[in-house]
């Protein structure tokens, strides 16, 4: 089976960053349409970014701190956060979604995610 696992989470003071990865075993990261969720307690799951044949996209609220990547000899997918906000704090999930790739922003349209790994971001 297609298996996501999420890594790099931990506790940053604000303005610091963070390096999340997600490594897919199972299969092979460029077979995908890779994506980044989050979501804070009482809240919903939120679309952070994706990736595309071209490079990805991030939402407006982290554009110039957010960077997503890929690396397929690795078969893992990066989110290099930059001058973390406290409003970051949040659980942040990798998924997966089969071809065809399209823009994804929706959680419907992921097949596979991964556990989550915390983010906490103090003031």
């Amino acid at each position: 089976q297609v298996q996501l696992v999420e890594s790099g989470g931990g506790l940053v003071q604000a303005g610091g960053s963070l390096r999340l990865s997600c490594t897919v075993s199972g299969g092979t990261s460029r077979s995908y349409a890779m994506g980044w969720f989050r979501q804070a307690p009482g809240k919903e799951r939120e679309f952070v970014a994706r990736t595309s044949w071209s490079g990805g996209s991030t939402v407006d609220s982290v554009k110039g701190r957010f960077t997503i990547s890929r690396d397929n000899a690795k078969n893992t997918v990066y989110l290099q956060m930059n001058s973390l906000k406290p409003e970051d704090t949040a659980v942040y999930y990798c998924a997966a979604k089969l071809g065809p790739w399209g823009t994804p922003t929706q959680e419907i349209e992921y097949d596979y995610w991964g556990q989550g790994t915390q983010v906490t971001v103090s003031s």
